[in-house]
């Protein structure tokens, strides 16, 4: 019974109860019990969408490999073995370091633009001799035999073949990503940090001699409020000297297309 004609008789029984009743009786009609409304359950909460992956700028093809890539704790070996092949045993010794190359190569890619990187985790030795400085005590400059110090790391880049080095990144490229993910960044490309690290280099302002240096404490830095302001990268290529700091720019420009060249890889 609907409940309003309930209450609605119900209120007027004490006026004319028999009268009520003769005409429910007889007015009511067989009623059909009346399954009660089906209760809609809510609608559940739409589930947040899980953070889209950043899109990749710069994709790099898989390289076809007669065998499959070592783990990234044994690459070492077989990565070294490959390098020597492109600037040979000495130059290799002298410049890279045999432990923990990928992910010391990845960790350095990704510090150069900060005002520090650790040399500790550094993928070459630091270069021979001492920080070279000339002028007065008064107004010391860099003198422009340090840069004799890059010179066999300059060698080295000018004879490594292009292709060669891009081939075999494009091979151990699986590994770079491993270890660039290992640093605990959100989901990214390494390829792209990379990228963007190049652009930042060649970005690096070009500083004539002399270069003015100040000492406030016990090293030596630039004099220059903005030179002094540039990321750890930029300061190495203003502190090789104008020359080598042109051959290195260079090599850049020359990676850089190779790498953004790649065909994309679905």
């Amino acid at each position: 019974m609907n409940e309003n004609i309930k209450y609605g008789a119900a209120a007027v029984a004490v006026v004319g109860l028999a009268i009520a009743a003769a005409v429910y009786i007889t007015q009511r009609k067989p009623q059909v019990a009346k399954s009660p409304a089906p209760v809609t359950a809510p609608a559940p909460l739409p589930k947040e969408a899980p953070p889209e992956e950043p899109a990749i700028k710069y994709p790099v093809a898989a390289a076809p490999a007669p065998e499959p890539l070592p783990a990234l704790d044994q690459s070492d070996a077989p990565l070294l073995g490959a390098l020597q092949g492109l600037a040979g045993q000495i130059a290799l010794d002298r410049l890279v370091v045999h432990e923990g190359l990928v992910r010391k190569f990845v960790v350095t890619v990704d510090n150069l633009p900060n005002n520090k990187a650790a040399e500790r985790l550094r993928p070459v030795w630091p270069v021979a001799g001492k920080f070279a400085v000339s002028g007065t005590e008064d107004a010391p400059v860099l003198d422009p035999a340090n840069y004799n110090r890059y010179k066999p790391l300059i060698d080295v880049l000018r004879a490594v073949d292009d292709d060669q080095l891009v081939a075999l990144y494009v091979r151990y490229y699986p590994l770079f990503q491993q270890a660039y993910e290992g640093l605990g960044h959100p989901p990214e490309y390494f390829n792209d940090r990379l990228i963007e690290v190049i652009d930042h280099l060649l970005a690096t302002l070009e500083v004539k001699d002399p270069i003015a240096l100040a000492r406030p404490n016990v090293l030596f830095e630039f004099a220059d409020p903005k030179l002094e302001a540039l990321s750890a990268g930029q300061k190495v290529l203003i502190r090789m000297g104008g020359e080598n700091g042109a051959v290195v720019r260079e090599k850049l420009r020359v990676l850089r297309a190779k790498l953004v060249e790649q065909p994309q890889r679905k």
